[in-house]
C-alpha cells in the first residue's frame, strides 16, 4: 500500500504536492481552472487515511453539488473499494451532510423537530408561507418577492436584527412558518443548516478534518455550519477558484475565499499549472482572470481563436449545424464539442436546427418527476405515507383534480386534522409504516402500486392509463432499487428515497431508464450550466454588447459577467469560436461584438475578413464621446441648482473634454508599468497598460481588472503627489 502511494505522490507536480502534504492548521488553496483540484482533494483525503491514519468517520468533506460529491467518492472507492457506509457518510454537500448530522448525531429534538422529519421540496416553504398568509390574514408586501424576502429574514435571525425595510407583517410570519414546520415535522433546505449550525455550537461536535471543495460558491448559512463544525483541534483545508465566482443570486461572493482565509488566518497556496486548455485559449482567460496568480499552461500553443460574425441567431444555428455535421463526417464526436450561451432560450432554437438537419444533442434543461403529474402525485402520496403530520401535502394529495378523492377543501381539512370521514387512499398512506414493516423482503413495484390503488386513481379504461402505469411502475422501481442499494427496509428506505430527492431533485430521465441515451450528442448549455465541464472544440455564441455581457446596473454584476465570460472560454481545451450577431433579435442587444473582444489581445484571434474590428472600436469610441456629453450636461445641470458649492480645485471642463477627445501618448498605446490610478470601489492601483479605449490595473488585495476609458471609471494620479492629471 505505502509503495503504490508514494508512487502516487510522484504523480503530483510540486504545487499539488504542497497542498496535500501541508499539515497547517487553516489552509485555503487557490486552485486555477483546470489545475487538478478534484486530484489534490481525493489525494489529501488518501495522505490523511493511509498516512496520517486519521479515520474516515473523523472527517468531513463538503461539496457545493451532489455531484462533485459523488465523483470524490466514486474515485476514492477505485482506490479503496472495500470502504464501508459509515466511512462514507462524511462526504456530501453541505445540506446532505447537515441532514446527515441531524438524523444521527445532533439533538434535533431541542429545536423543535422529531428525529423522523422530512426535507422539503424547494418551493414547498413558499407555497406553506402563502397558505399561512391566507389563514392569519396577514399583510405582506411584495407576495413575488416572498422567497428572496424569507431568505433576508433567515440572514437577519442569524445577525440577530431585523430584515424588512416594509411596513408589512412580515416579522410575524416567518415566526409563525417555523412553528408550521415543527408541527408538520419537516425542515427547508435553510433549516437544516441553520438548525444543525445552532446544534453544532451548542454540543459541540467537531470532527478532527473540513474539507471543502469550491468554496468561492458557499453562501452565508453554509460559511456559518463550517466555521461552527471547526472546533479548536479541527484543521481546514479548502479550496476554491474566486475567478469562478458566477453564482451570485444563490448568495455566494468573491470575497467569500478571502474572508475565510481572514476568519480563520489561513495558510494560502496555489495551483496555478492548467492541464486542459492550450496556450492560446489561456492567454485571453488571463486578460479575465480578477484575483490570485496568473494561470500557467503546459500545453501546446495551439489554433488561433476565431471571431465569426453572424447575421442573426438562425443563420447562426444553420452554420453550426453545417460545422458540425462535417467535423463528425470528419471522425470528431459529438460528445466532443459544446455549444455555450447565456440566456437558456437561445438553445431552442438551436435544438430545433439540429432535429430538423439529424444532429444528436443533449440540452441542460432537465425535467424531474414534477413536470409529469402523474408522478408528481405518487412522490406526495410517498411523502404523506411516510410523514402523516404533512398537512399540506395530505391535502395536495387528496384533492389533486386528477387524482384525488374528489372531496371538498373542508371535508380533507376534517380528514387530516380530525379523522372524521372515510377514505381509501387516506387508510393506505396512514397505514403504509404498518404494511412496509410486514414485508419480509422489499415488495416488487406492482405490489406497491396495487397496496394504494394507483390502478384505479389513474383510471383503468382511460386513454391515458397504459403510460401513466409505466411511469408509476419505473418510479416505484426505482424506489425499490434504492432501498436494495442502501440495504434499508422499504419503511426507512421511502424516507431517505424521498429526502435524496427533495435535496437533489429527482432526475426523469434517469427513472425512466432514459439517462444514457440522452447524454450522447453536442451539449447545448449555458454558461452557467457548462462549469465544471470541458471540451475539445467549444462554440461560444452571441458575444453582443447587451448579452455578454448582460446590461449592469452595478459594478458587481458586470464583474461577474466577466468571470462568467472566463469560465465560458476555458471550458475548451483545443478549439474556441467566439461569435456574435448583426441582427441579435434580443430586446437591449446590440448588433455588434461586445467589448470583450476588444479585451483579448488581437494576435490571439483569427477574425474572419468580413469582420471589422474598427468596426466595433468607432461604437465604442461613439459610446465614449456620448457618456462623456452626458456627464457634461449632468455636472452642468448641478452647478445651476447649486453655484455656491462649486470645487475651485477641479480640472476645467474644457480641459477635461480636450484631454478625452484628443488623446496624448498615455492613451493610445501601452506604457510602462507604474503611474497610480484611483478606483471609487478599489481605491488606489498601478497602471500596468492602456490602449485609445481600455486600461488595466493591479489593485492590492483585488488583483487585476480591465476598464473602458468611455466610462470614466478610472482616475489617474501624479506619482509625485497624488493628484489627477486626467481620465
Amino acid at each position: 500500500m505505502e509503495t503504490r502511494e508514494n508512487k502516487d505522490w510522484e504523480k503530483l507536480n510540486e504545487y499539488q504536492k504542497e497542498a496535500v502534504l501541508d499539515d497547517s492548521p487553516a489552509c485555503v488553496v487557490n486552485a486555477n481552472v483546470g489545475s487538478g483540484k478534484t486530484t489534490v482533494l481525493i489525494a489529501k483525503v488518501l495522505y490523511l487515511y493511509l498516512e496520517k491514519k486519521v479515520p474516515l468517520e473523523d472527517m468531513l468533506v463538503l461539496t457545493f453539488t451532489n455531484k462533485a460529491a459523488q465523483e470524490i467518492l466514486s474515485r476514492l472507492l477505485l482506490r479503496e473499494p472495500e470502504l464501508s457506509p459509515e466511512q462514507r457518510a462524511g462526504f456530501g454537500t453541505f445540506h446532505s451532510v447537515a441532514l446527515r448530522l441531524l438524523k444521527e448525531k445532533l439533538s434535533v429534538e431541542k429545536a423543535g423537530w422529531d428525529r423522523d422529519f422530512s426535507v422539503m421540496e424547494p418551493e414547498e416553504e413558499t407555497e406553506l408561507a402563502q397558505r399561512i398568509i391566507k389563514e392569519e390574514k396577514l399583510n405582506i408586501k411584495y407576495k413575488n418577492r416572498l422567497k428572496k424576502r424569507l431568505e433576508q429574514e433567515y440572514k437577519a435571525y442569524l445577525e440577530g436584527r431585523e430584515a424588512s425595510r416594509y411596513e408589512d407583517d412580515l416579522f410575524r410570519l416567518y415566526p409563525l412558518l417555523k412553528q408550521e414546520k415543527q408541527r408538520e415535522n419537516k425542515m427547508s433546505f435553510s433549516d437544516l443548516l441553520l438548525v444543525s449550525t445552532e446544534l453544532i455550537k451548542e454540543e459541540g461536535f467537531h470532527p478532527a478534518w473540513v474539507i471543502a471543495d469550491e468554496i468561492q460558491d458557499s453562501d452565508n448559512l453554509q460559511l456559518e455550519f463550517l466555521e461552527a463544525l471547526v472546533g479548536e483541534e479541527t484543521r481546514l483545508f479548502a479550496v476554491g477558484d474566486p475567478n469562478q465566482v458566477i453564482y451570485s443570486w444563490r448568495g455566494s461572493s468573491d470575497s467569500t475565499f478571502f474572508a475565510l482565509k481572514r476568519r480563520f488566518s489561513a495558510k494560502e497556496l496555489s495551483l496555478p499549472v492548467n492541464y486542459r486548455s492550450n496556450a492560446r485559449i489561456l492567454e485571453a482567460a488571463n486578460h479575465f482572470r480578477q484575483f490570485g496568480t496568473r494561470i500557467q499552461g503546459c500545453r501546446e500553443e495551439g489554433k488561433l481563436i476565431k471571431v465569426k460574425r453572424q447575421y442573426d441567431p438562425f443563420t447562426e444555428a444553420e452554420y453550426l449545424a453545417e460545422q458540425i455535421d462535417g467535423l463528425h463526417k470528419a471522425g470528431e464526436s459529438y460528445e466532443d464539442i459544446a455549444i455555450l450561451y447565456r440566456l437558456q432560450r437561445q438553445g431552442e432554437l438551436l435544438g430545433k436546427v439540429f432535429d430538423k438537419r439529424g444532429i444528436p444533442y443533449q440540452i441542460s434543461v432537465k425535467q424531474t418527476v414534477k413536470d409529469i403529474p402523474a408522478l408528481d402525485w405518487v412522490v406526495k402520496i410517498l411523502r404523506f405515507s411516510v410523514n402523516p403530520r404533512d398537512r399540506q401535502t395530505g391535502e395536495d394529495v387528496l384533492l389533486n383534480p386528477g387524482f384525488g378523492e374528489k372531496f371538498t377543501k373542508k371535508k380533507v381539512r376534517d380528514l387530516l386534522e380530525e379523522g372524521k370521514g372515510k377514505s381509501f387512499l387516506y387508510e393506505q398512506m396512514k397505514g403504509f409504516q404498518d404494511w412496509s414493516s410486514s414485508q419480509t423482503k422489499i415488495p416488487k413495484w406492482r405490489e406497491i402500486f396495487d397496496y394504494f390503488g394507483l390502478g384505479e386513481a389513474f383510471g383503468p379504461t382511460s386513454a391515458g392509463y397504459k403510460e401513466k402505469e409505466e411511469q408509476a411502475g419505473k418510479l416505484l422501481e426505482w424506489l425499490r432499487a434504492y432501498c436494495e442499494k442502501k440495504e434499508l427496509s422499504l419503511w426507512e428506505g421511502t424516507r431517505a428515497f424521498l429526502n435524496d430527492g427533495a435535496l437533489y431533485g429527482m432526475d426523469l430521465g434517469e427513472i425512466m431508464g432514459e439517462r444514457k441515451e440522452s447524454l450522447k450528442g453536442v451539449r447545448l448549455m449555458t454558461l452557467h450550466a457548462s462549469k465544471g465541464l470541458e471540451f475539445h472544440r467549444v462554440y461560444l455564441i452571441g458575444v453582443n454588447q447587451g448579452l455578454i455581457p448582460l446590461r449592469c446596473k452595478t459594478m458587481e454584476q458586470e464583474e461577474e459577467e466577466r468571470r462568467l465570460f472566463f469560465v465560458g472560454m476555458t471550458r475548451a481545451k483545443e478549439e474556441l469560436e467566439l461569435s456574435y450577431y448583426v441582427n441579435p433579435r434580443e430586446p437591449g442587444v446590440f448588433g455588434e461584438g461586445s467589448r470583450y473582444l476588444l479585451g483579448i489581445p488581437p494576435e490571439l484571434l483569427d477574425w474572419e475578413e468580413d469582420v471589422r474590428r474598427e468596426r466595433g472600436e468607432e461604437n465604442l469610441r461613439k459610446l465614449g464621446r456620448e457618456v462623456r456629453e452626458e456627464l457634461r450636461k449632468k455636472k452642468e445641470a448641478e452647478k445651476e441648482l447649486a453655484p455656491d458649492k462649486r470645487n475651485t480645485d477641479a480640472e476645467p471642463e474644457g480641459r477635461r473634454e480636450e484631454l478625452s477627445e484628443k488623446p496624448d501618448e498615455r492613451e493610445t498605446g501601452n506604457v510602462v508599468p507604474g503611474p497610480r490610478v484611483r478606483h471609487r470601489k478599489y481605491g488606489e492601483g498601478i497602471l500596468l497598460s492602456q490602449n485609445e479605449l481600455t486600461v488595466e490595473v493591479e489593485f492590492p488585495g483585488y488583483g487585476r481588472k480591465q476598464f473602458l476609458k468611455a466610462l470614466g471609471e478610472i482616475e489617474f494620479l501624479s506619482q509625485e503627489t497624488g493628484e489627477t492629471y486626467g481620465k
